[in-house]
C-alpha cells in the first residue's frame, strides 16, 4: 500500500492516515510553501485518534480513490492532530463557530495559501445526504470558485479574519467582589438537571470544574442545595454507564441525559479531572463510596494508561473491531456462563437483562442499594460486596482477553500534569503511596524528556519530544509541581515552579488585554495569536495560570504574581458571572482570591490523627504543606512562607491568613478554632 508524508509523523492520529490515497502533509513549512508556490488552496482536516466521526469521514472520503485523486490535483492537503496543535485547532474552531454556530471534529476547513479560511464545516458525508452537501461536490465547487471567482474567496477570507480578531479582545476590567460568585452560582444552578444531575440535556459531559465550583460556593455561602446538587451529579455518574463499572475510569460523555449510554472513548484528561471531584466529595461527606470511585479511576489509569517510563497515554478509542463499545458491553448469557451461581446477584445489582439496555447488549449500570440486594438474597451487605468484587474481577479478566480499542499512546505535558494533580489529590485522601509515586515519577519523566533549553515541549512518543509548549502545558505543569510540593516540600519542585512562572510572564503575557496568549512570543506565527479563555472539557490556560500565580505569590511573597492573578480575574470576571458554564475553573480561582487562602503548615507528620484531620477536611481555599523532616525545613527556611516555622520533635500546625499566623498548635480543638 502506498504511503504519504504522514508516515514520518509521531502522532497516532496522523499515522492512521499515512496510507490514505490522499497526499497528506503534516502542518509544516514544506506544505505551506507548496500551497504558495503552486497557488493552490489548502484543505485542512483536524481531528484526533479516538474521534468516531473522524474515522467515518476518513473511511468514506479519504480512502476513496476518486475523491483523493481530485483532492491531490486541486488542493494541498494538510492533516492536524488537534491534541498536538491546540493553537491551530483553536483558531479554526472559532472560525467554525462564527460561520455555523458550532464546532467539533473532524473539522474541515478550506484555506487560501496564506492560511486564511474561506469555507468551513465539520463532518461531511462523501455524497449529498441528510440535507448536507457531499464532500466530493464541495471540493469540486470550491476548486471551481478558486479558479473563477478569486475575489469572492478573498472577500470571504477577509470577513472571517476580521470576525476572528474581534473574538480575541477583552471587555473592560470588572471589579472583583463576592456578588460575581453569587450571580455565577445561581446561573449555573439553573442550568442543572434536577433529576439526573449534570448540566443541560443530552449529550451530557462531566464538567468537573463546575462541580468543584458548586462545592466551593456551598462552603462559602453555607447553602446546602449547591452541595446536594453536585453530589447528586457525582452519584448518578458513578452508577451510570459513563463509569466503567468493572474496569474503572470514565468514558468521554453520555449520549443521553441519564448517564447510561456513553460515547465509549476514554480520555486521559477526563480521568484526571473527574477524580478530583470524588476526592472533594469524600472530604465533604466522608462516604467511602466516593473514595472507591476515585481509587477505581486512578487504578485504571495506572493499569491501562501508564507508560513504562512513567508518562500517561492520551486516549482509548470508542471502537474495537470497528464496532463502538464492543469491548465494554455484555450479553446476559455470557455473564451467566462466567459467574455461575453468583450471576443472578450480579445481574440484579448491575441491571443486566436478557434484552439488554443498549442495542441488544448490556451496559453495566447500577440503580440499587447494596442493602436491597442483601435483603433480596437473604445475606449480609458485607457478603454482597464480597460477591460483587469477586464477580467484577472475573469479568474484568475475561474482558481483558478481548480485542482492545485503539490506544493513542502519545504523551502530552498538559494532560499528564492534570494526572499528576489527580494522583496527588488521590494520595491525600487515600494515603496510598502508589499514587504519590505515580505523580513523582511523571514529574521526573517530564523533566528528563520534555525540556529543551529550559523550555517545555508539548508532546512525546517513541523517544521523540517536539512542538513548543503552550500556555496549558506550562500552567498545568506548574500547578502539578505545587500540588506535589504541598505533600512533599522538596525545594526542587518549588524552584522549578517559580522558574516556569517567570517564563510564562516573560513569554506569554499580553499586557494590552491583561491575560495570557496561548502561544509564546517565539512560537510559529499563525494568522492570529490565539487565546484560550473558556473552561470547557479542559480548564483554560488563563484560568489555571490565575490560580498558579496566586499560589506562587503566597509561597514567595513576590508581588508580581499577585498582580497577574488580579489582572486575569478582572479581565474575565464579568463574562464568568454571565456564562458560568464556560468559566468553572476561573470561578474557583476567584473564590480562593476573594476569600484569601488559608496557609496551613504541618510540621512533623508523626501524629497521624492531626494530619488526617486536616487532609481529610474540605478546605478549598487552603495551601496545606506537610513538612516531614528537619532537612526539608532547613532548605525552605529562607522563604517568607516558612519563616519562623521551626521544626519540632512533635507534630505542630501553623495556620496563617492575611499575614498573621497562629502560634504552633498541637491540639485538634485549637486547630479547629483557627480554621
Amino acid at each position: 500500500m502506498a504511503e504519504n508524508k504522514l508516515i514520518n509523523e509521531t502522532s497516532p492520529y496522523l499515522l492512521q492516515h499515512a496510507h490514505n490515497p490522499v497526499d497528506w502533509y503534516g502542518w509544516n513549512d514544506e506544505a505551506l510553501k507548496k500551497a504558495k508556490d503552486e497557488n493552490k488552496p489548502i484543505f485542512l482536516s483536524i481531528g484526533y485518534s479516538s474521534c468516531h466521526w473522524c474515522h467515518v469521514m476518513a473511511h468514506e472520503s479519504f480512502e476513496n480513490e476518486e475523491v483523493a485523486k481530485f483532492m491531490n490535483k486541486n488542493f494541498v492537503n494538510i492533516k492536524v492532530d488537534r491534541e498536538e496543535r491546540p493553537d491551530i485547532d483553536d483558531i479554526y474552531q472559532k472560525v467554525s463557530q462564527i460561520a455555523t454556530g458550532q464546532g467539533g471534529w473532524p473539522l474541515s476547513i478550506f484555506l487560501t495559501p496564506d492560511q486564511k479560511p474561506f469555507y468551513v464545516g465539520t463532518y461531511f458525508p462523501v455524497l449529498d445526504s441528510y440535507g448536507r452537501p457531499g464532500f466530493g461536490s464541495i471540493c469540486r465547487q470550491l476548486s471551481q470558485a478558486w479558479k473563477e471567482k478569486p475575489k469572492d474567496i478573498e472577500k470571504a477570507a477577509e470577513n472571517f479574519l476580521e470576525a476572528l480578531n474581534k473574538t480575541e479582545t477583552i471587555k473592560a476590567p470588572s471589579k472583583l467582589e463576592r456578588v460575581i460568585l453569587d450571580e455565577a452560582a445561581m446561573n449555573l444552578f439553573q442550568l442543572g438537571d434536577a433529576t439526573y444531575g449534570g448540566f443541560g440535556s443530552a449529550p451530557k459531559f462531566p464538567n468537573a470544574a463546575n462541580v468543584s465550583f458548586l462545592f466551593h460556593y456551598a462552603k462559602l455561602s453555607g447553602l446546602s442545595k449547591f452541595n446536594e446538587f453536585a453530589l447528586k451529579t457525582l452519584n448518578k455518574m458513578a452508577t451510570g454507564g459513563i463509569f466503567d463499572q468493572i474496569g474503572g475510569g470514565f468514558h468521554r460523555y453520555s449520549t443521553d441525559s441519564k448517564w447510561l449510554v456513553p460515547h465509549f472513548e476514554k480520555m486521559l484528561y477526563d480521568n484526571a479531572l473527574i477524580p478530583v471531584n470524588y476526592a472533594e466529595a469524600y472530604q465533604i461527606t466522608k462516604d467511602p463510596f466516593y473514595l472507591d470511585v476515585l481509587q477505581k479511576t486512578l487504578d485504571f489509569v495506572l493499569r491501562d494508561m501508564t507508560s513504562p517510563e512513567g508518562g500517561f497515554y492520551s486516549a482509548y478509542d470508542a471502537d474495537s473491531e470497528g464496532v463502538e463499545g464492543k469491548f465494554y458491553v455484555w450479553k446476559k448469557s455470557e455473564i451467566k456462563e462466567i459467574l455461575g451461581s453468583d450471576a443472578d446477584l450480579f445481574c440484579l445489582f448491575y441491571d443486566v437483562t436478557d434484552g439488554g439496555n443498549w442495542e441488544g447488549n448490556n451496559i453495566l449500570c447500577n440503580n440499587l442499594n447494596i442493602s436491597t440486594v442483601a435483603f433480596n438474597f437473604g445475606i449480609t451487605e458485607e457478603k454482597v460486596k464480597e460477591i460483587l468484587k469477586s464477580c467484577s474481577e472475573k469479568l474484568l479478566k475475561v474482558r481483558s482477553a478481548r480485542i482492545l480499542p485503539g490506544l493513542d499512546d502519545k504523551i502530552l505535558v498538559s494532560w499528564n500534569s492534570l494526572m499528576i494533580t489527580a494522583f496527588a489529590k488521590g494520595y491525600r485522601v487515600s494515603k496510598n503511596p502508589k499514587y504519590l509515586d505515580a505523580s513523582k515519577k511523571c514529574i521526573s519523566f517530564i523533566e528528563d524528556n520534555l525540556f529543551e533549553n529550559g523550555k517545555l515541549l508539548r508532546t512525546y512518543k517513541n523517544g521523540t519530544a517536539k512542538i513548543d509548549g503552550y500556555l496549558e502545558d506550562y500552567s498545568y505543569f506548574v500547578n502539578a509541581l505545587l500540588d506535589v510540593f504541598e505533600i512533599e516540600p522538596e525545594s526542587k519542585y518549588l524552584n522549578l515552579a517559580l522558574k516556569l512562572g517567570d517564563h510564562l510572564i516573560d513569554h506569554f503575557w499580553d499586557s494590552q488585554n491583561n491575560n495570557f496568549f496561548m502561544t509564546s512570543d517565539d512560537h510559529e506565527q499563525l494568522i492570529i495569536r490565539p487565546k484560550s479563555n473558556y473552561d470547557l472539557s479542559l480548564p483554560s490556560g488563563n484560568s489555571v495560570s490565575a490560580l498558579v500565580m496566586l499560589r506562587l505569590y503566597h509561597l514567595s511573597q513576590n508581588q508580581k504574581f499577585l498582580e497577574i492573578t488580579t489582572k486575569i480575574l478582572e479581565s474575565q470576571a464579568q463574562m464568568a458571572a454571565e456564562n458560568p458554564f464556560g468559566f468553572g475553573y476561573l470561578l474557583n480561582t476567584l473564590a480562593v482570591y476573594l476569600d484569601k487562602p488559608l496557609e496551613i503548615t504541618i510540621i512533623n507528620t508523626e501524629n497521624s490523627e492531626i494530619c488526617e484531620y486536616l487532609l481529610l477536611r474540605y478546605l478549598p481555599n487552603s495551601l496545606i504543606i506537610t513538612i516531614q523532616n528537619s532537612n526539608q525545613s532547613q532548605k525552605l527556611s529562607n522563604l517568607p512562607f516558612f519563616s519562623g516555622k521551626i521544626f519540632s520533635d512533635k507534630t505542630v500546625v501553623y495556620v496563617c491568613k492575611n499575614f498573621s499566623c497562629s502560634l504552633p498548635l498541637s491540639d485538634i480543638k485549637e486547630i479547629d478554632s483557627h480554621l
